[in-house]
């Protein structure tokens, strides 16, 4: 197997083992985002997590075994749940009834006034 394609595996097995751990709380930053009234600073921060995902640079290198993915497994989900908790209460309410299925996509219009 080439490097460049062993890479690409690598980092689609990290992604697909953290999108397990950290589904639902993906999906409740994915909704706030979404929001009208959503901060900058939670755009900003989802992109530097999105960066730290993809980047060869990690806290603990890959190249050491299990230790390497445990990271990912620990900074990010801890990330999002933080950026969670400080989002305003009415982006937080409305990315909480998103995500559990019980508003549509016509009602952010209705949040944000």
């Amino acid at each position: 197997m080439k490097p460049g394609a062993a890479a690409a595996m690598s980092m689609w097995k990290r992604i697909s083992v953290l999108w397990l751990a950290v589904k639902g709380d993906a999906r409740r930053l994915w909704y706030a985002l979404q929001h009208p009234q959503s901060p900058g600073w939670l755009k900003a921060g989802t992109a530097l997590i999105l960066l730290y995902l993809v980047s060869p640079i990690d806290l603990i290198p890959d190249a050491i075994p299990f230790f390497g993915v445990v990271d990912d497994l620990i900074v990010i989900p801890l990330a999002i749940r933080w950026m969670l908790s400080r989002l305003p209460a009415t982006v937080r309410e409305h990315a909480e009834r998103r995500a559990a299925g019980r508003i549509n996509d016509d009602s952010v219009a209705d949040d944000a006034k």
